[in-house]
């Protein structure tokens, strides 16, 4: 297999110590600065008596000046975090984002009197004055969004305190997370030598043809998160003591409730779709029992969840993987294709797999010059090459709003609506090998892979829902042990997967690696993975039915997704997200691939 790819950054700035980044650093802590000044001398000084005219150039202005500081500070961050998630060993790196977080909290600050002023306009006042400035037009529904949200506002001071804070609170805890995670590796023996592996490339295991390796695989990998337990512990301690706290002060009902403000929908929506989630279970368990009896088990183990099946000699190799995208991409949309193709011959991805890189995949946009950088830890498998698919789905996405003229606080999207365009991606790819082969080892193969990823999106998913709902539950009232963390972890485990596993081998160190229980603005990172997932099918399922018709709403939904409540946009298709309906039909797509892995 050809060397996967590093990423090139140096269009953006040569380097994290050259003139031209200082530059931009130097900008943005002056359009701090100006902004700054422009909230103390005028905006500050007006409020819902100030006459329309004058009140709608204010919010212009603002909504103006906070593009352009998102716009510079969103790509001195993805730039900066380039070299800190593929080199936590990188010095200069942590130390440069530090002194950008330390900026940043002025930005936060800013944002927070922003918001605290425009929730005392009311919404009379904003209304009028919204209708007189083509900038606050535009943004009419951020505007409002805003204003509703003021209400879960401290005082201005203890926001301020709390931005401080959290540098060496939360954010320091998710950051010893991500140093701990990304530096710990295991001398492993794998095809007669002994090397040794990070934790990326030992998880990565658990899709081993060989069992004995997968197994063993599995025991390392345990033993390895038993030695630095008590330091993520505290970690998880940390970010979600620093959550419930704020939450509190905040007026928030409980940490959920500011997630599913986040997520733009309501808990309506999101019962229902947990209700059709838990309504899926047995037909998962099937699916989990039925591989088992293939690999002539009763149950499965935790290390035979991820066990490939059916014909998986063919390795990909980089090179390989990105033909077939390209091809796939291009049968759905040949602007789908161009942005891909941009991304791989332009290496926007870093796809190797080494020391002191971040586990996972992900995407983020670089604002200024309207590109995206992805990040994957590719190893030659078709699940690799569905995941590198998958975060070009959200390069995709990010290319829809540049191309639409989106500013930055248009294309604010809520995790929800980010996975559409992914989901959309990683399915076109499935489909288009299922397609092309009638070989049913093969096809069990395909199926395998697309489904052991919807089973991790809607049953692994509720389970780590149940056990984040738990730890803050829990957290409310004293600290969690190790041991507690790994005690929710395995019972909620059990209560999604039932007996579609081995009870007796199952992951409790999970809460150890995933990146999203550290985020202390952020919680329950989970459920909308599955909404994703969900909504991404039923989309699959309406372009199956109109073909190219589809692609200019497809493309519109994909640069509106900042500019709209979730409901909202999915009407445009005519879907309820409200209604159970909506999320079991999109899961009975799922059920029917099922059907035909059993079947196989």
């Amino acid at each position: 297999m050809s060397t996967p790819p590093r990423w090139d950054m140096t269009n953006v700035y040569p380097s994290l110590e050259s003139k031209q980044y200082k530059a931009a650093f130097k900008k943005y802590t002056g359009l701090l600065t100006e902004l700054e000044t422009f909230f103390a001398k005028k905006v500050s000084k007006a409020d819902a008596k100030t006459d329309p005219k004058k009140l709608g150039k204010l919010l212009g202005e603002s909504v103006d000046r906070f593009n352009a500081i998102y716009e510079l500070s969103g790509t001195l961050g993805s730039y900066i975090y380039a070299f800190v998630t593929t080199d936590s060993r990188d010095k200069v790196a942590m130390r440069t984002l530090s002194e950008f977080e330390q900026v940043q909290v002025r930005q936060s600050i800013l944002n927070t009197q922003f918001q605290a002023w425009v929730g005392k306009l009311g919404k009379a006042a904003l209304a009028k004055a919204t209708k007189v400035s083509l900038s606050a037009k535009a943004h009419a529904f951020m505007l409002k969004e805003t204003a509703e949200q003021s209400k879960y506002l401290m005082s201005e001071p203890e926001e301020g305190l709390a931005a401080e804070l959290t540098l060496s609170g939360g954010n320091a805890f998710g950051k010893l997370q991500g140093t701990v995670t990304s530096q710990l590796s295991v001398d492993f023996e794998l095809d007669g030598k002994t090397k040794k592996m990070p934790m990326p490339a030992l998880i990565n295991l658990r899709s081993h043809p060989d069992e004995t390796v997968r197994r063993r695989g599995y025991e390392a990998e345990n033993k390895a998160w038993e030695s630095v337990k008590e330091t993520l512990a505290a970690s998880l301690n940390g970010v979600k003591g620093e959550a419930v706290v704020l939450n509190k002060r905040r007026g928030r009902e409980d940490a959920l409730h500011s997630a599913i403000d986040l997520a733009r929908i309501d808990r309506p929506t999101l019962d229902a779709m947990l209700g059709a989630m838990r309504d899926s279970f047995p037909m998962f368990r099937r699916y989990f029992k039925n591989k088992a009896k293939k690999l002539g088990k009763t149950k499965l183990a935790w290390w035979d969840l991820f066990a490939p099946m059916g014909k998986t000699d063919k390795v990909y190799s980089f090179k390989e993987a990105s033909s077939f995208i390209l091809e796939h991409f291009g049968k759905f949309s040949p602007d789908l294709r161009a942005s891909a193709k941009t991304a791989f011959d332009k290496k926007w991805i870093d796809a190797e797999q080494r020391d002191g890189k971040r586990g996972g995949a992900f995407c983020m946009g670089v604002p200024a010059v309207k590109e995206s950088r992805v990040l994957s830890n590719f190893d030659g498998s078709f699940d690799s090459v569905s995941t590198l698919a998958h975060e070009l789905g959200h390069a995709f996405h990010n290319y829809c709003a540049y191309e639409a003229g989106k500013t930055e606080l248009q294309q604010i999207t809520p995790m929800t609506l980010a996975e559409t365009a992914s989901i959309m991606c990683e399915t076109i790819i499935t489909e288009a090998v299922l397609s092309q082969t009638n070989d049913p080892q093969e096809q069990l193969a395909v199926l395998e892979a697309q489904l052991n990823n919807a089973s991790q999106v809607i049953v692994d998913i509720y389970s780590r829902y149940l056990f984040e709902k738990e730890v803050f539950e829990r957290r409310a009232q004293s600290e969690l042990s190790a041991d507690d963390f790994n005690d929710i972890m395995e019972r909620a485990q059990k209560a999604t997967y039932g007996d579609g596993l081995d009870e007796r081998y199952l992951q409790k160190f999970m809460w150890t690696w995933k990146p999203h229980y550290y985020s202390p603005g952020l919680s329950f990172y989970n459920f909308p993975y599955a909404f994703g997932l969900l909504f991404g099918t039923g989309l699959y399922a309406i372009y199956q039915q109109r073909g190219a018709d589809f692609l200019p709403d497809y493309k519109n939904l994909l640069a509106s997704t900042g500019e709209a409540s979730a409901a909202d946009l999915a009407a445009r298709f005519g879907i309820n997200i409200r209604k159970k309906k909506f999320w079991a039909d999109s899961i009975a797509i799922l059920a029917k691939r099922v059907d035909r892995y059993c079947e196989l």
